[in-house]
């Protein structure tokens, strides 16, 4: 392909004559490696459920086990969130398309490998954990494909392509939770997908969760590396020098990433002590250990970190977009552990199928994420944030009360209705904040700043994939998951407290 010698989208002639093609058919591109990033991502939500059916056995305690379900799924979560870091800078060291192809195709190798673990019923904790932060390399994709968007399109624009991007992208985790108890249910790759193992009177193939996705991730990389573009401004001397860049930034995020991991399952360190030293310490290895090209670059874009509403909007973000995957992390696995017993302990026979719902939350809360930008180019984001995140502290507290009376109710099924919806209404607001917070950032940042910015708060937002799963998984073995809704909720006044001061108030910093 051609390079593109010139790209300015705020340049009205350029834009409505080749510009817009150029951005669009880079958004729909971008969009489905997105959408697969995030299912590789969260797919031990699901995985997770169906190993506990199947009788994986971890800990001899009952209850441990169920933790150290949740625990895999954490360890996804804190590796995608810190992998975003190093992702936040890419694009400007190595190119757009060269970094969506190379990531999008780096993904087969956690699916491959789950699926070859899978298909063996003694594999170890050990090796699924490894896994699981190897998968954390789809929700590390975001913050470099976020930035990358951000660049094709002009400010007034930028609510819905990175509505759209990223919407359709989260989109990925709902079709994961749709696909996959479909995909376990036959021998998909026949023979060489190895056999079937015994549920109940039928058999499941659950080694399939990882292996399907491997020719679509496959395909995917080759269409992003022939038809997207490396902008003139990122595009460096070569392709073997874009590549190796980021090869060595991602290799220092996963230095940082597996030091959280030791210290919170090997040493069992305390997670809000970890994950500010995971941050600093991904942050220190990036700055000191790169070559000099590329800390200069790196220093150039550290500027963010100089700006305190680069810190006020991380706060924000992690309040909607964590929300969003922290929920949809641990949200199946909610369903059952809630639903699934009566108050003496035995199962429950009316419990509700998790397989059957969960994908609804990711499903609204992806679907909705483009109207919050629409409604922010439209409103402004402060203001749709304010009233966004007043309804995300209601439906919190309710669904916090349906939660303890479930787990107080000779038949907690019957509350099981409510539970949902209310839920349904977190994934929706939460969907919403993603789009409206989002769009705050080009307004309150020059477009040098922007991208970074994005990358940053979107990588800092990813840790509630590690946050939310890891709170419920203690709060299910204290027999209290409420209190974890609790605390969510007193975060978001906060948040409500902070958006009104800074952007939505008469008066305030920065009206956006």
């Amino acid at each position: 392909m051609k390079p593109l010698e010139h790209f300015d989208p705020e340049d009205e002639q350029q834009w409505e004559s080749r510009g817009r093609r150029i951005a669009d058919h880079n958004l729909w591109i971008s969009i489905p490696c997105l959408l697969c990033g995030f299912a590789v991502w969260m797919y031990w939500s699901i995985i997770t459920v169906q190993m506990q059916k199947l009788g994986f056995v971890f800990d001899a305690d009952p209850g441990r086990n169920k933790e150290l379900f949740y625990s895999l799924t954490a360890i996804a979560g804190l590796s995608g969130a810190t992998l975003r870091i190093p992702n936040s800078f890419l694009i400007a060291l190595s190119g757009g398309r060269n970094v969506v192809a190379a990531t999008t195709a780096l993904l087969i190798l956690p699916a491959l490998g789950t699926g070859l673990a899978l298909r063996d019923p003694d594999t170890s904790y050990a090796v699924f954990a490894l896994l699981a932060a190897l998968s954390g390399l789809g929700g590390g994709a975001f913050a470099s494909s976020m930035s990358n968007i951000s660049f094709f399109y002009p400010k007034r624009m930028q609510g819905l392509a990175l509505g759209l991007n990223a919407g359709l992208g989260n989109l990925g985790v709902s079709i994961m939770q749709v696909l996959l108890p479909f995909v376990m249910s036959f021998a998909l790759f026949g023979a060489l997908g190895g056999n079937g193992r015994a549920l109940g009177s039928s058999s499941t193939w659950i080694q399939n969760c990882g292996l399907v996705w491997v020719p679509i991730l496959g395909s995917l990389s080759i269409a992003a590396w022939l038809a997207m573009d490396n902008l003139p401004q990122h595009r460096t001397s070569s392709t073997a020098k874009s590549l190796a860049r980021m090869g060595g930034l991602l290799l220092l995020g996963f230095a940082g990433a597996g030091a959280g991991l030791y210290l919170l399952v090997g040493r069992s360190w305390n997670m809000w002590v970890v994950l500010p030293l995971t941050v600093l310490l991904t942050l220190a290895l990036m700055r000191f250990l790169t070559p000099g090209t590329v800390r200069q670059s790196l220093v150039r874009q550290f500027a963010i970190f100089r700006n305190k509403h680069n810190w006020v909007m991380t706060w924000l973000y992690v309040m909607t977009f964590g929300s969003f995957i922290g929920y949809s992390a641990a949200f199946p696995k909610l369903i059952q552990d809630v639903f699934g017993n009566l108050p003496d302990g035995s199962a429950n026979p009316n419990a509700p199928n998790p397989f059957a719902y969960a994908w609804l939350g990711p499903l609204v809360g992806s679907m909705v994420r483009p109207l919050g930008g629409w409604l922010s180019d439209k409103f402004g984001g402060a203001r749709v944030t304010h009233y966004d995140t007043a309804l995300m502290i209601a439906a919190a507290l309710g669904a916090a009360w349906c939660i303890h009376s479930a787990g107080h109710a000779e038949r907690p099924e019957q509350w099981f209705t409510p539970f949902l919806v209310l839920f349904l209404v977190l994934f929706v607001t939460a969907g919403i904040g993603n789009g409206s917070t989002f769009r705050m950032i080009p307004v309150i940042f020059s477009k040098e700043l922007a991208g970074p910015v994005l990358g940053w708060t979107s990588a800092v937002a990813a840790y509630g994939a590690f946050i939310i799963p890891t709170v419920f998984g203690a709060q299910i073995k204290a027999k209290t998951p409420e209190y974890a809704l609790y605390a969510f909720a007193v975060y978001y006044v906060t948040c409500l407290v902070v958006n009104w001061w800074f952007y939505a108030r008469k008066g305030a910093e920065v009206p956006c």
